[in-house]
């Protein structure tokens, strides 16, 4: 298994961190598919979003996989007042990552980042290791003092 950028940014941080494959394909990418493959349940495996504002620019959305992200609430959060998805064809030139492959960890800029106050429900989740087909497993406390993220039931 090759190590991601997103791994390496951890061992340089002496945050401690569970590399987890999965098979996946380009028909199913969804959190739902990674939950059944790791065989744990979707509460704990968290998706990144990216969104932006109309007057902040980006920000990252890290929600349960089986949770939709509410638009208004994520716009108030942001301190915007409106949001929208980032369109899939600026998620790559902006974040440095693909669809399914997401990470909240090692975008290409540090963006505001807001993650579900559930995660703290739990000693560990997932999130997207920064490729499709690999997850990190991760204490959610670490997590967001690394990233340094805010709490909020988006």
């Amino acid at each position: 298994m090759t190590k991601t950028n997103t791994a390496r940014l951890l061992d340089q941080a002496g945050i401690p961190y569970e590399l987890i494959e999965y098979s996946f394909t380009e028909d199913d990418l969804s959190a739902q598919h990674v939950a059944a493959e790791l065989g744990e349940d979707i509460e704990q495996v968290f998706k990144t979003l990216v969104l932006r504002g109309d007057r902040n620019g980006c920000f990252v959305c890290v929600i349960p996989g089986n949770f939709e992200v509410d638009l208004k609430v994520a716009a108030k959060i942001s301190g915007n007042k409106s949001c929208e998805m980032l369109h899939m064809k600026e998620l790559l030139p902006t974040t440095g990552y693909i669809r399914g492959g997401c990470s909240p960890i090692g975008m290409k800029k540090t963006f505001p980042t807001f993650i579900h106050e559930s995660a703290l429900l739990y000693d560990y989740i997932y999130i997207s290791a920064g490729q499709r087909g690999l997850q990190l497993k991760i204490n959610p406390g670490q997590l967001i003092d690394y990233i340094k993220a805010d709490i909020y039931p988006i």
